[in-house]
């Protein structure tokens, strides 16, 4: 069948489906109502919202090596095409993301073999904001780590530990990168130190709120070559963890399903 036969085809089609769907539509909406009384199953479990921890992507957003990482190339619309879609081409590590272990680790496992079970994770959030104001070459340090879980316990298995400096708000700003004249960024991540600590724990993923597990000035990168290695993965660039309590809520992390991935573009959110 011909190119134009095709479109032709699908404009055909959208129009009959708009029709049946303003009839269905107010069936639809009844139904939604009628059931407006049932829990939802997601939240059945005690949460009662839902927070988006995932920046928008665009194809300015900043990277660690200030590239660009994004780009949307138009491919079909409604006035040519009778329908609309871009094509994306990313790099695994723009925007919110994941690193994989295989992103450092020559035998570590690739995105599309982590154990899904480790996506859904309670979050365990350590706020280290008004450090990051003064200085923002700061980390989350095992002494961190210890005033969380007495506060709130022992780190759960398989939880996400999240570091909320505040650095999200920056984010379309060059401050989000904070490279200095030599091009040595200064944001804060975690401290070797910390990531040392948490693989004694059963915790199965690490979270930052900046460009990088590591601090921006880190030339050695020792949580990216220790956490990864240990088959656990990590997520760069989360928003909005100033929105979630420190301890008692669920993160779903959700990457792409790549062959051979070493991260990917994710969404991310999580259940309070």
């Amino acid at each position: 069948m011909c190119h134009v036969c095709v479109m032709e085809r699908v404009k055909s089609e959208m129009l009959s489906r708009r029709a049946l769907f303003r009839v269905g539509a107010a069936g639809a909406a009844a139904a939604t109502l009628g059931a407006g009384l049932a829990p939802r199953p997601a939240l059945a479990q005690g949460h009662t919202d839902v927070m988006d921890m995932t920046h928008l992507l665009t194809e300015d957003f900043p990277t660690f090596f200030g590239e660009q990482w994004a780009h949307k190339i138009p491919v079909f619309n409604f006035d040519e095409h009778g329908l609309f879609g871009n094509e994306w081409r990313l790099n695994e590590h723009v925007g919110t993301h994941m690193d994989a272990p295989l992103h450092f680790s020559r035998d570590g496992l690739s995105v599309d073999e982590l154990p899904v079970r480790n996506f859904v994770a309670p979050l365990c959030v350590i706020d280290i904001r008004e450090r990051a104001d003064a200085d923002p070459d700061t980390s989350v340090t095992p002494d961190d780590i210890a005033a969380w879980t007495a506060a709130h316990g022992p780190i759960p298995d398989g939880a996400c530990v999240a570091m909320l400096s505040g650095w999200d708000a920056h984010v379309r700003t060059p401050k989000f990168r904070n490279a200095d004249d030599e091009g040595v960024m200064h944001f804060p991540g975690f401290h070797g130190e910390a990531a040392a600590m948490l693989l004694e724990t059963g915790a199965a993923s690490i979270a930052v709120d900046t460009l990088s597990l590591d601090p921006g000035p880190s030339a050695d990168i020792p949580v990216h070559l220790s956490w990864l290695p240990a088959n656990r993965f990590g997520v760069e660039c989360m928003a909005n963890l100033a929105g979630v309590p420190a301890a008692g809520a669920t993160v779903i992390i959700a990457p792409p399903k790549l062959e051979g991935g070493s991260g990917g573009t994710t969404r991310v959110f999580t259940l309070v």
